[in-house]
C-alpha cells in the first residue's frame, strides 16, 4: 500500500510523470473511459466509496475481470490522495497514449488544433473535449501550454485524450510538420474574418492562443488566414475554451 502511496503522489507532479511515463486517471468517468479506449492500467486504488453506486460496483468489477491490480484503501486515505473535492473512490495509474507529429490525420478537410501557451488546464482538456466532439484530426500543444498529462487536464478532457491524437511540440516542431503536412496555419486574431465560407481543400492547423499575450511571432508569421469571432459591443473576449468550439464548428462545417 505504501509504494501505491508513494506512487500516486509521485504523479501528481509533471516530473515525476515525466520520469516514470505514466498518469493519473481519478472518478469514476475516467476510469471508465480509459478501459473503454484500451488505455494500459498499470493498477487502481479503490476505497469502500466506489462501491456505494451500482455504477461504481460495476466498475470496480471490471477493472478486476480486466486484470487490473487493485489495492485497497479506506475512504480517508484515498481521499488524502485525491485532488478533487469529492472522491469516488478510485484513482487508476495509467500509462497515457504516446503519439507523434506524424500520426496526426492530416488529409483535405482535416482540422488539427493547436494550443499557443493556453496554460489553464481546465480550458486544455475543455479543448480537447470539443475538438473531439466536433471532428477535429488531432491536438498540438505548444510551449507554454498545460501539459497533456496533467491530471486537471486529463479530468477536463472527460477522456477525450485518450481518443484523440495529442502531442506536445516547439513551435520549430508544429512548424516543419506543417509543411510536411501541407497545412495551412489559420490564427485567432481580433482584426481577422469571420470564420466560414472556405471549402477546406487541404489540412488546416487551428491556432488558438493564450487569451493575454495571444499568438507567439514564430506562429503568426506562418499564418495563411485570420480568424475573429464578432463580438457585441462591450465585450473584448471570449474563453479560450468557448471560442476553440465557435471555430471548430465553422471550420469544419466547410469541411
Amino acid at each position: 500500500m505504501a509504494g501505491v502511496e508513494t506512487l500516486i503522489r509521485d504523479l501528481r507532479l509533471r516530473r515525476g510523470r515525466e520520469r516514470r511515463g505514466l498518469a493519473i486517471a481519478e472518478g469514476v468517468r475516467l476510469v471508465e473511459e480509459a478501459l473503454r479506449a484500451d488505455i494500459v492500467l498499470r493498477l487502481a486504488a479503490v476505497s469502500p466509496a466506489l462501491e456505494a453506486t451500482p455504477r461504481g460496483t460495476a466498475l470496480k468489477a471490471s477493472l478486476a475481470t480486466a486484470g487490473v491490480p487493485l489495492t485497497e484503501f479506506d475512504d480517508r486515505a484515498l481521499a488524502g490522495l485525491s485532488d478533487t473535492e469529492h472522491p469516488q473512490g478510485v484513482i487508476a495509474v495509467i500509462e497515457p497514449p504516446a503519439w507523434d507529429l506524424d500520426a496526426l490525420p492530416a488529409g483535405p478537410g482535416d482540422v488539427v488544433v493547436v494550443l499557443d501557451g493556453v496554460q489553464d488546464p481546465g480550458n486544455v482538456g475543455a479543448i480537447a473535449r470539443t475538438a473531439l466532439a466536433l471532428g477535429a484530426s488531432g491536438l498540438i500543444a505548444l510551449k507554454g501550454t498545460a501539459e497533456l498529462t496533467n491530471p486537471k487536464v486529463l479530468r477536463g478532457s472527460m477522456g477525450a485524450l485518450f481518443r484523440l491524437p495529442a502531442v506536445s511540440a516547439t513551435d520549430a516542431e508544429c512548424l516543419a510538420w506543417a509543411a510536411r503536412a501541407g497545412a495551412a496555419l489559420w490564427v485567432t486574431d481580433s482584426t481577422g474574418e469571420r470564420p466560414g465560407g472556405q471549402r477546406l481543400t487541404a489540412p488546416v492547423a487551428l491556432v488558438l492562443g493564450n487569451e493575454g499575450a495571444g499568438i507567439r511571432p514564430a506562429i503568426e508569421r506562418a499564418a495563411a488566414r485570420r480568424l475573429a469571432i464578432p463580438l457585441q459591443g462591450g465585450v473584448d473576449s471570449l474563453n479560450v475554451s468557448v471560442a476553440a468550439g465557435i471555430l471548430l464548428y465553422e471550420v469544419k462545417r466547410d469541411a
